[in-house]
């Protein structure tokens, strides 16, 4: 999810947290765990502090090693930890550390719905899981979220009402959404008149409950992507993958390496220039205003020797100028 989903996602589980008679009965405790939960709710985030390196470490790294199993408790005792020092031991620490590990197993669980995905089981295994049934950002989930929140600080309900009610509410949207998905995706080769040329669907949720991004693996290696609008499938593009040799050199650069990594629906498209080769890998998963932002670009010479990289989401215009900057 986005961060401001994340921060009211934090600060409704301390609103959660008076059903605790030990919290709700103390007014430090309780503020000690509203700070808990909602860093909590940001930790696993901390990652995006690898774009201080590079954007393909960042783009190889997040979600990964920062949402994994032991990640969880490293979080949890490392939040709660230097909470009991701030207090000077004075918490109950079995209660504070319940709630900030509610709030780091919500954000990773959360993140597993939408597309980008997270390697939770790490280090079992390396696999990237996204079950694409929530955007990463969800109006309902946000919206709820505040309405509760703002409840709460107007005195209008008791906090042990409204957000219990909240969290019933949201685990029922969440189970609907996976449900609803799993209907379209059996329905989706009946709706499709050329499914005879499929291999195999992705359903991509967008911020609209009605509508949801397709992505078409054809039989032949390329893409077909389109959007479901109300029980209408429409295609509205074709992404045809280049098997020119400087798509195949380009797969052993660290940087389009790390991109490649991340995903399973990259397509190289190859330009000639007198100066040598361009190979633009785009992520077809994600369709901006007939572009495809999230990229993997590699300048190549004449001998396939990197002259220029870049990793992550830009538009045309903005991507020609970091090219430049990183070759010259």
């Amino acid at each position: 999810m986005d961060t401001g989903t994340h921060l009211v996602i934090g600060i409704g589980l301390a609103g959660l947290a008076t059903i605790d008679p030990v919290i709700a009965a103390d007014q430090t405790l309780h503020t000690a765990v509203l700070i808990g939960t909602i860093v909590g709710s940001q930790a696993p985030d901390a990652d995006t502090l690898l774009k201080l390196k590079s954007n393909a470490s960042y783009i190889r790294n997040h979600r990964g090693l920062s949402h994994s199993i032991p990640a969880i408790a490293i979080w949890t005792v490392v939040i709660t930890g230097l909470l009991e020092l701030f207090y000077q031991g004075s918490l109950p620490w079995l209660h504070v550390g319940g709630w900030v590990l509610l709030a780091v197993c919500v954000h990773v669980l959360s993140d597993l719905f939408n597309a980008y995905g997270t390697q939770a089981m790490r280090p079992f295994s390396e696999k990237w899981i996204s079950w694409n049934i929530i955007h990463i950002f969800d109006p309902v989930i946000f919206l709820t979220h505040i309405i509760a929140i703002l409840l709460w600080a107007s005195e209008t309900i008791s906090p042990t009402i409204i957000f219990p009610i909240l969290y019933l509410f949201t685990a029922a949207y969440f189970i609907w959404r996976t449900l609803a998905q799993r209907s379209i995706m059996r329905k989706l080769p009946t709706w499709d008149k050329e499914n005879l040329s499929a291999e195999g669907y992705l359903l991509i949720p967008t911020v609209s409950l009605s509508i949801w991004n397709v992505i078409k693996l054809m039989k032949n290696g390329s893409f077909a992507v389109g959007d479901l609008r109300n029980g209408s499938l429409r295609w509205i593009d074709r992404v045809k993958c280049s098997d020119h040799p400087a798509a195949a050199r380009s797969k052993s650069d660290p940087a389009i390496r790390s991109f490649l990594y991340l995903t399973k629906f990259a397509c190289a498209d190859v330009t000639e220039h007198e100066w040598g080769y361009e190979v633009r890998w785009s992520d077809v998963r994600y369709r901006h205003r007939k572009q495809y932002p999230f990229l993997g670009v590699l300048l190549m010479d004449k001998e396939y020797k990197t002259l220029g990289s870049y990793v992550g989401w830009l538009n045309d215009e903005r991507l020609m100028k970091r090219l430049r900057m990183n070759t010259y």
